[in-house]
């Protein structure tokens, strides 16, 4: 399996199953199971997906190696703050039957997320977590990020595919159909040419397609966002 390095040494598969919206417990476990069984290394769920016991049961019934195994989870914006994330990230790891996690995010820009900045940081010098980063954070949250809480620049989850295999970023493809997962990881025998390596660059708005932002509005329903965790 192809991987990229992150800042701080550790290597991550390039490809990965995401889990988005794939709310039912069953249908989740599956996808994972099948995942896994295709070659896929690279589990990408989130405290928000509501899935996370799916995925441990899962990996647990594998029977992969745990060092073979790459989970990404994240912290909800109603967890945003110092102990709160240390409460969401100690819930988390019992859902997912593990004693780390590989890499762990902010998933949204908004909150308390210079605590749960710090919080990150001491659980990963605990040795909890191998590499800590954010998701959904535009170039301005994440400068106000480092700046705040003096951070190195930290990973930037992107969701990519073939163009992105080839530029070394990761993928997180989500389906939870058998033969899609099986066509999602078969991206290695085949290369872009640079005609559409160009073309597929100019796609980038470098612009949210969910949610603005910037908008007040937008802060203010996240903000009042809450999951049954």
């Amino acid at each position: 399996m192809q991987t990229v390095t992150l800042s701080n040494g550790v290597k991550m598969p390039i490809i990965g199953i995401g889990l988005w919206q794939v709310n039912d417990a069953q249908e989740a476990e599956n996808a994972v199971d099948e995942a896994l069984k295709t070659g896929y290394r690279l589990i990408d769920t989130a405290e928000g997906y509501l899935n996370e016991e799916a995925v441990g049961r899962a990996i647990k019934r594998s029977g992969i190696p745990r060092e073979d195994i790459f989970v990404t989870t994240k912290v909800w914006v109603q967890n945003a703050g110092y102990e709160s994330t240390r409460r969401a990230f100690e819930k988390s790891l019992k859902k997912l039957q593990l004693d780390h996690l590989d890499l762990y995010l902010i998933h949204q820009p908004f909150g308390d997320y210079y605590g749960t900045w710090r919080a990150m940081e001491e659980l990963y010098n605990e040795g909890l977590i191998r590499a800590i980063g954010v998701s959904n954070f535009l170039p301005d949250r994440l400068m106000d990020l480092i700046v705040h809480n003096k951070v190195v620049p930290a990973v930037n989850q992107i969701e990519t595919h073939p163009f992105h295999q080839q530029t070394e970023t990761q993928a997180f493809l989500k389906s939870v159909r058998k033969e899609r997962i099986a066509e999602n990881f078969e991206i290695f025998d085949f290369e872009l040419s640079p005609d559409d390596m160009e073309r597929i660059s100019t796609l980038d708005t470098r612009q949210s397609l969910f949610l603005s932002y910037l908008d007040p509005e937008v802060a203010k329903m996240m903000g009042n966002w809450k999951v049954d965790l």
